[in-house]
């Protein structure tokens, strides 16, 4: 089976989400199935190291799909073309976007409906093209996946078309997330915070994310805490933050925020495992991978009630109202005085991130393609 892959983001030099997801399951598949042949379609010179597997070719064709303009052109034209030369026999297309125009069957992965729940977190000429063509994306996918059981039923709510031909193929960490002792912890706070204990937050800088009450609530922590507790929020600045930065800027507790910008991979793996705790105070995500990626490296999960972490997280995170200050605060302090009760999330967040698998879910991806 010849199988192509839009690559527009797993070619990008600074990897996130869509580059992660991708990565996974198509080096996994590409070792799992050497008979099958996977081509890379990229928008844009690959910028990233290259993926692993001898069955995996690499195709590109422009325009760089940066805005919805070019998106149309990419998807509808270029990418088609090569998926055309190539002869491949399915198209699947890892970030909710898939051609209007090509015959080939396609497999559409849609993370979540975030631009429906949260239309302001993103570009009015964005939000526009989201609400009118994911309808039609929808339609025109062979068969839709998704990455939790809470984004599938929010799918088929909104468009019910999609059911029937919508499966779950959850994600993974990316390989290198892991406990380390006590002495490497050591090493890796005096490399990020001088040597002091820190809460870690994961994601970008964005309304969504909800960094406004954690900041409120890392407040209501310090006030009644004796602690030189450090916040790291690692990640890259993203849209519409003034309300975050004027907070942060007269934040009583400003010298204990440390913001990294974006972290390269393997400074990443670093510094989740050294963290005390993880804080994921998302308003809204279809799977929030922070908490695995935490889980995995042995630290607890401090994390959002409701949306997707609930079923990420099971009984091995603790959960918050997103948009209660002071309850984030308590859960903070709940960790930070009683080791007995970290370690038992700690113990239970292993145990439940074992259950996640990419290999797992790449061979689920293939079953999709099969039945086509």
């Amino acid at each position: 089976m010849r199988i192509a892959i839009n690559a527009r983001f797993a070619g990008l030099s600074q990897a996130e989400g869509y580059a992660h997801y991708t990565r996974g399951l198509v080096e996994c598949m590409a070792e799992l199935c050497p008979d099958d042949e996977f081509i890379m379609m990229y928008d844009r010179p690959r910028q990233s190291s290259a993926m692993r597997g001898s069955n995996i070719t690499e195709k590109y064709a422009g325009p760089a799909a940066r805005h919805p303009i070019l998106w149309k052109s990419w998807y509808d034209v270029s990418m088609p073309l090569m998926a055309r030369k190539a002869k491949a026999d399915v198209i699947f297309s890892p970030d909710g976007f898939c051609s209007l125009t090509t015959s080939i069957p396609q497999v559409l992965a849609i993370h979540d409906l975030s631009f429906l729940h949260f239309p302001d977190g993103i570009s009015p000429l964005y939000r526009a093209y989201y609400r009118y063509f994911t309808p039609k994306f929808i339609r025109k996918a062979k068969h839709i996946v998704t990455v939790s059981e809470f984004s599938k039923a929010d799918i088929v709510k909104h468009y019910p078309q999609a059911a029937g031909k919508i499966s779950v193929i959850y994600n993974d960490a990316v390989q290198g997330f892991a406990q380390v002792d006590w002495k490497i912890r050591e090493q890796i706070k005096e490399q990020f915070t001088g040597g002091m204990e820190y809460f870690l937050y994961t994601g970008a800088i964005h309304p969504r994310k909800n960094l406004v009450n954690l900041l409120k609530g890392f407040s209501w922590f310090k006030k009644r805490h004796q602690s030189n507790m450090k916040l790291v929020l690692a990640g890259r600045m993203a849209w519409k933050n003034d309300a975050f930065l004027q907070l942060l800027s007269t934040y009583k507790y400003r010298d204990d925020v440390l913001m990294t910008g974006y972290v390269e991979q393997e400074d990443m793996f670093r510094l989740t495992a050294g963290a005390y705790a993880a804080l994921y105070p998302s308003w809204w995500e279809g799977f929030g991978l922070p908490v695995l990626e935490a889980m995995r490296s042995g630290i607890p999960v401090i994390t959002s009630a409701h949306s997707a972490m609930e079923e990420v997280g099971d009984n091995a995170a603790i959960y918050v109202e997103p948009g209660d200050p002071e309850a984030w605060g308590r859960a903070m302090g709940l960790v930070f005085k009683d080791e007995a009760y970290r370690n038992v999330y700690v113990d239970r967040g292993l145990e439940r991130a074992a259950m996640f698998s990419w290999k797992r879910s790449a061979w689920q991806l293939k079953e999709v393609f099969s039945a086509l």
